[in-house]
């Protein structure tokens, strides 16, 4: 690992200072995915400033009556937070599903949000990879990408994002605050991330040395009846194969409000807005979650390995709305967060 200088601040502004017109400057919090990619020599730094005695940790509540998440709030925090667990469920659901408990106590909301892909080209300094040497080329197209992308790539890169936190705070229209030496600004998750296009390397709208500070969940009563489920490689720790967070409210048997994004098929949370649209006002069967969920896959363009994930997102898609259906009538459950099961 390459040498590098240490500072820990303890003021928002003097990590601000320290980061401002560098690009050789990392912010670090759990450091679960900085330290692997500088052992691997993907990162080299020359100097890691620690956010972590920022006043920048906790959860609470907003006027709305959603929440305001600390950006370096641990992902367990987060998951075992009794306010996260009734009202956004499913966000608890996806930390607990996104990694093993020693990496929960230790990774943050920020941190979660911006870790790398997990692409083995982009790992492996031997080879090429637009993300980590633009111009390089993206070997992962013609090689392998059974678990790569299958909406929204481009020529330039094939990659998926890693995130389940992610997902779930897409489903409810989250919010991520920042800061920069220009003073505060808020931006959507949904507009967070940047798809590959031609400059796979960018891959957020945040500016230069910006610091993210909080991530804020706005009231909806539809959060509160909510489902993440995970198709993975293995039954533990394991990347999404293909991910589902939906939020469902129905009323005299209509979909009233429904809320789905997608992880594991695109390089960033893939908001399913147009199987929530075909959904709208229709009734809450089997047969009409399965046609918006077909209606949403329209658009992929899986590769020459991949094409079992249009499938998979399908059935995927149409059993957690299934799911959540089942549970305004009383037929299905409360889902247990601690446990990930009924």
């Amino acid at each position: 690992m390459k040498e590098f200088a240490y500072l820990r601040p303890t003021r928002i502004h003097d990590a601000l200072t320290a980061a401002a017109g560098r690009d050789d400057v990392r912010y670090l919090a759990g450091g679960t995915n900085l330290v692997d990619l500088m052992k691997d020599e993907v990162y080299r730094p020359a100097v890691l400033v620690d956010v972590r005695h920022l006043p920048l940790d906790g959860v609470r509540d907003a006027p709305d009556g959603g929440l305001v998440i600390g950006a370096t709030t641990t992902n367990s925090d987060v998951a075992a937070h009794p306010h996260v667990r009734l009202r956004y469920p499913a966000l608890s659901q996806a930390i607990l599903a996104g990694a093993s408990g020693q990496l929960r106590n230790m990774a943050t909301v920020a941190g979660n949000l911006l870790q790398r892909t997990r692409c083995g080209y982009f790992a492996d300094p031997s080879q090429p990879c637009n993300k980590r040497a633009p111009g390089s080329g993206c070997p992962a197209i013609a090689g392998e990408h059974h678990n790569h992308a299958i909406l929204d790539w481009s020529e330039h890169c094939a990659a998926t994002h890693a995130s389940d936190m992610a997902v779930a705070l897409a489903a409810f229209d989250a919010v991520v605050h920042y800061e920069t030496l220009d003073g505060p600004g808020i931006v959507t998750l949904a507009d967070l991330y940047l798809p590959p296009g031609t400059t796979p390397d960018r891959e957020t709208t945040l500016p230069a040395g910006a610091l993210i500070t909080a991530v804020a969940l706005p009231g909806a009563a539809a959060s509160r009846r909510s489902r993440y489920r995970k198709v993975r490689e293995r039954a533990s720790y394991a990347f999404a194969t293909v991910s589902a967070a939906a939020s469902l409210d129905v009323r005299d048997g209509r979909v009233h409000d429904v809320r789905i994004a997608l992880g594991g098929v695109a390089a960033r949370p893939w908001r399913a807005r147009h199987a929530e649209a075909v959904l709208a006002q229709q009734a809450a069967t089997t047969e009409h979650f399965r046609a918006a969920a077909r209606a949403e896959l329209e658009a992929a363009r899986p590769l020459r390995g991949n094409a079992y994930k249009v499938a998979l997102a399908e059935n995927l898609i149409t059993a957690v709305l299934d799911d959540l259906a089942a549970s305004h009538d009383g037929s299905a459950a409360p889902y247990d967060t601690q446990e990930g099961s009924r």
